[in-house]
């Protein structure tokens, strides 16, 4: 059976957690190593942490500065090949563990779709679309030697994700499958609250991680919609 690090990042959680570890706890024919790093919650979430203790890898409950800071913490205890991370207020469908028994190269990337707003997202995506929208993190595994070069950048409060694939996209191949894998729930800190150094930094990045034809495909497209609103 494949094994595979699912790192969850929790604070004040109670109300999702378990639903999102039922849903793990479902898969067949896999081992997930779960990896919980929760920021200090001062509702119930660690009471159900502790009474999922002998399910999880490893668990921890400390202040931290933000969701990519703990991730970066869980990437110091990843066992397995494979590495996901998905939100205390999201569901795995049934169809990751097939997803995962794909698993097969780990200069790859791999993605599939989640649920979303009740649409299914995103397909397979070019490197303009990618360098352009980016991949939802939960329609995504990574080859544990990702970790091994790269953290999450904290200059980033809710796209660091985003900016790690972009950095990945220079040294990886981005593989598709075509299964529906995740409930993405929306009403996360990445629905409300604006990244502006990233918004400020996204051309650049685009630039120095995409090349010159991607990034003035970009600044066309941006541009063409400035005009359009002014007009």
């Amino acid at each position: 059976m494949e094994h595979i690090s699912i790192i969850i990042v929790t604070f004040n959680a109670a109300k999702t957690l378990q639903r999102c570890l039922d849903s793990i706890y479902r898969q067949k024919n896999i081992v997930a190593e779960i990896i919980i790093i929760d920021g200090n919650s001062t509702d119930a979430t660690v009471d159900i942490i502790k009474a999922n203790t002998e399910y999880l890898y490893y668990w921890e409950s400390n202040k931290d500065n933000g969701i990519y800071d703990a991730m970066n913490k869980a990437l110091k205890h990843i066992k397995s090949k494979w590495v996901y991370f998905i939100g205390a207020d999201d569901e795995l469908y049934d169809d990751f563990s097939n997803f995962v028994l794909e698993l097969a190269d780990n200069t790859c990337i791999y993605y599939a779709n989640v649920i979303t707003r009740g649409i299914k997202r995103s397909g397979e995506l070019t490197a303009y679309q990618q360098a352009k929208d980016g991949i939802f993190h939960q329609a995504m595994i990574y080859p544990k030697s990702v970790f091994e070069k790269f953290n999450y950048n904290l200059r980033y409060r809710i796209f660091a994700d985003y900016e790690l694939n972009m950095r990945c996209f220079k040294h990886y191949n981005f593989l598709y499958k075509d299964y529906i894998i995740a409930h993405f729930n929306h009403t996360g800190s990445s629905g409300f609250i604006e990244d502006i150094q990233f918004k400020k930094d996204k051309s650049s990045l685009i630039y120095r991680n995409f090349g010159l034809i991607i990034w003035l495909r970009y600044i066309f497209k941006q541009m063409k919609e400035k005009f359009r609103k002014k007009n």
